[in-house]
């Protein structure tokens, strides 16, 4: 398990985003390292990713402790390389980690990686697809498209701060008891709402603002709702 690449993105002015100035640091690309990685603070206040010189220009909906990172498999580059019949480098998902010999779809909630020497990351949550994503991909119809698929790369957040670099080693080092995958909460978040209440046994590992979107469902539907 290892890292291909370390990709920073600039902002850069589109005509398909709703961020603030039409800027978006979506067209991420691979840089020599290495780059250091902190925890970023609030998605509002703070520095929007958590790699140095990478650009977050809609801190509404991306960036923060939560998001610190973005991690895609290349193995899921490649099976989209040939549903889409297109070459998709390193960084074109908008992915900080390119990753090699990691499941993201299969990570757990609350999973914690060493990668390099010193940076401890763990998995916090799924990326759910929006319209600038599918502007930069140009591909029509590409949010349903990904959501279907449900490969949806994972959000990471740091808990002990450190430098990467392309080529080094990822090692899992926590796993947690519960079944919380990132695949799961994508499908509980977009497509099957009954499966919220499953996410709770996550805990901590949850950012706060997911939390109350399950309480709100919970209060609503009851606890039982996404029992099978």
């Amino acid at each position: 398990m290892r890292l291909i690449s370390v990709n920073l993105g600039r902002a850069t002015a589109v005509d398909y985003t709703d961020a603030e100035a039409g800027l978006t640091g979506i067209g991420k690309r691979p840089v020599p390292g290495p780059v250091h990685v902190t925890a970023p603070g609030s998605k509002a206040a703070g520095l929007g990713s958590g790699l140095a010189g990478d650009a977050v220009c809609d801190r509404r909906h991306h960036g923060g402790d939560h998001q610190a990172v973005y991690a895609y498999a290349r193995e899921d580059l490649d099976l989209w390389e040939r549903e889409l019949g297109r070459e998709l480098p390193g960084g074109l998902f908008g992915e900080n980690f390119t990753t090699s010999g990691v499941d993201l779809n299969t990570a757990r909630l609350g999973d914690r990686w060493r990668v390099g020497s010193d940076l401890v990351l763990e998995v916090a949550s799924a990326r759910i697809p929006c319209r600038t994503f599918q502007g930069a991909m140009g591909e029509a119809g590409w949010v349903k498209r990904f959501t279907r698929e449900a490969r949806p790369g994972a959000y990471l957040r740091v808990i002990e701060e450190g430098s990467v670099s392309p080529g080094d080693p990822i090692e899992i080092i926590h796993r947690p008891a519960h079944e919380v995958t990132v695949q799961l909460w994508f499908r509980a978040f977009t497509t099957e709402r009954t499966l919220l209440p499953l996410t709770l046994a996550a805990g901590e590992a949850m950012e706060p603002e997911a939390h109350e979107r399950v309480r709100l469902y919970v209060e609503k539907y009851g606890a039982g709702a996404g029992a099978r």
